[in-house]
């Protein structure tokens, strides 16, 4: 097995080789433009996208509570009006004979 030293010794060379080479150059260059790039587009953290979940699921609860009264209170509105609109036809249940 090779010595401990020596695969350290070898490592760092390679470090070396590549730190002069020009793929570290291109390496730079590259993380250059997509820095760039990332900063004009209109991007937003992880954080800030969970939180923007988060509140979008709570609104979306409220509206469907929401949408629920209104049914109910449309129906509350026409229960009343079915029952005057079958006294206007002379319904009997309702009226007193003299």
């Amino acid at each position: 097995m090779l010595d401990k030293n020596v695969l350290n010794e070898i490592g760092s060379k390679v470090n070396e080789i590549l730190a002069s080479s020009p793929a570290r150059d291109v390496e730079k260059n590259m993380r250059a433009m997509l820095t760039g790039a990332f900063a004009r587009l209109d991007l937003v953290t992880r954080e800030e996208f969970d939180v923007q979940q988060e509140v979008i699921k709570r609104t979306r609860i409220k509206l469907a509570e929401l949408e629920e009264k209104v049914r109910k209170l449309e129906q509350q509105l026409q229960q009343p009006a079915e029952v005057v609109s079958s006294n206007e036809t002379g319904d009997a249940c309702c009226e007193t004979q003299p």
